[in-house]
């Protein structure tokens, strides 16, 4: 396979023949379904944002122990997502939904009873291993159920659900907020989670394996099943059979090789840098403590939820907006308009704390910020690293690029209220710095991915 694809701007992984497949319904569903890990993914990881000021009470935290305890759910997310490739390869990507599933009940459930700080620390590091693991399994599962016209749009479900969580978990903490419940406030903002786990664990008993996983586990009759029902790139499912082992081609790899090496360097780099610059904007700085920040600017505590809601909202439109172009206009281009609008958005909350004029501007940059983030990078980061890694280390490569993103999550969430404490303007001065740097990264390196089959994909990598 001598074919190689040159990662710069002007080229592109795409070809304008492929056949349209007609969009199935059934196909739809199993991403909705698996899509609600993300959900659940988004909403823990936003819903510690309105709990902040009670947890620094109710345990005595300074700033670096606050730092840790939010950052405590980011270590179990780290080995979570490091650790989830291996089973979902072992036992299949559905069973390992299954399971998360249930880790996700017990975390909530935790969280709401916690007796003490450690006991709190341990259930959210339970509830971050959840985490990790479905930024890992849900894309993965939905890119291998989806035919290449339609996966960006399907990938793309479980950011609409990350998004729609995070929006679930501002309303719900405005208004358990608005009830005034006293002391247990913090424990009903955690626990009302384990309602939509619940669900989502029984749930996913009605989708099916994936057809590659399938395919690698020499279970043929089933595969051609799912992908009559869902749909193949082809036209032919036994050819979409035959090109899903000619990718694998397990008669000279083997699903145990080596990950780390010259073979895969390629798809390695690009999902270490997707991973890292999501983070290196500050996203999940600025949703773990939206309302510790309008209420560094001013706001008061009902005022600072409610605009917490509005930029969940925000960032839950520009997702749409995303998901709906990402299959035509293509991963790259997203990527650039949602670079230039996170330097602007970084830019103007800069300035607005450098010259404490917080106020409408604040909330302004902040909003651009996040329309930036989910139009672009929040969009495409779960689908391009989907995409990138052969079916035989797909699962390995999809831990890889989540393990980077959460490791930079932690180190970004730790740090930010020990910087912002000192001079908040000099974190977003550097989240800016980084999105420049982002962009330069797009415009000469990263491929676009948009509407070719992932066996295409590999082979217009080069990787053999």
């Amino acid at each position: 396979m001598e074919e190689t694809m040159h990662t710069t701007s002007n080229t592109a992984i795409h070809d304008p023949a492929a056949p349209k497949p007609p969009f199935s319904l059934y196909l739809l569903g199993c991403a909705l379904v698996a899509a609600l890990g993300g959900l659940l993914f988004g909403f823990d990881t936003a819903v510690i944002s309105g709990t902040v000021d009670a947890l620094r009470a109710k345990f005595a935290l300074s700033d670096n122990l606050l730092g840790f305890t939010v950052a405590s759910a980011l270590i179990g997310t780290i080995l979570g997502s490091i650790g989830a490739g291996r089973p979902a390869d072992i036992f299949g990507r559905r069973a390992a939904l299954a399971a998360l599933g249930v880790i996700y009940v017990v975390s909530s459930l935790g969280c709401a009873f916690s007796w003490d700080w450690w006991s709190f620390l341990a259930f959210r590091f339970l509830g971050g291993l959840a985490v990790g693991g479905a930024s890992v399994v849900s894309p993965l599962y939905i890119a291998e159920i989806s035919p290449a016209y339609y996966r960006g749009r399907m990938v793309a479900i479980t950011q609409f659900n990350v998004v729609l969580g995070i929006l679930l978990a501002y309303l719900s903490n405005y208004l358990i907020g608005g009830m005034h419940l006293g002391e247990n406030e913090w424990r009903w903002m955690f626990g009302v989670m384990a309602a939509p786990s619940l669900m989502f664990f029984l749930l996913i008993f009605l989708t099916p394996q994936s057809p590659r996983w399938l395919v690698a586990q020499g279970r043929l009759d089933e595969a051609r099943t799912v992908l009559q029902r869902c749909g193949s790139d082809t036209g032919s499912v036994e050819g979409e059979i035959r090109e899903i082992q000619q990718s694998m081609d397990l008669t000279h790899h083997s699903l145990k090789e080596p990950f780390y090496c010259r073979r895969y360097l390629k798809p390695i780099m690009l999902a270490v840098a997707m991973g890292a610059f999501n983070q290196l904007s500050g996203i999940n700085a600025v949703l773990y403590y939206t309302p510790s920040i309008f209420k560094t600017a001013g706001a008061g505590v009902e005022s600072a939820l409610l605009q917490s809601v509005i930029i969940g909202f925000t960032m839950l439109v520009f997702t749409m907006i995303a998901m709906v172009i990402i299959d035509h206009f293509g991963r790259r281009k997203l990527m650039i308009v949602g670079s230039f609008g996170y330097i602007i958005g970084l830019a103007g909350a800069t300035y607005a704390f450098y010259a404490k004029v917080e106020g409408p501007l604040l909330l302004a940059s902040l909003i651009v910020f996040i329309s930036a983030h989910g139009f672009g990078q929040g969009a495409v980061i779960w689908v391009f690293i989907s995409e990138i890694f052969p079916n035989r280390v797909r699962a390995r490569g999809q831990a890889l690029g989540s393990f980077t993103h959460w490791a930079m999550n932690a180190a970004i969430s730790w740090t930010f209220p020990m910087i912002a404490a000192a001079a908040g303007w000099m974190a977003f001065a550097f989240y800016a710095l980084c999105m420049v740097g982002q962009l330069v990264w797009v415009l000469l390196i990263m491929p676009e991915t948009k509407g070719v089959s992932l066996e295409q994909i590999q082979e217009k990598l080069g990787i053999e």
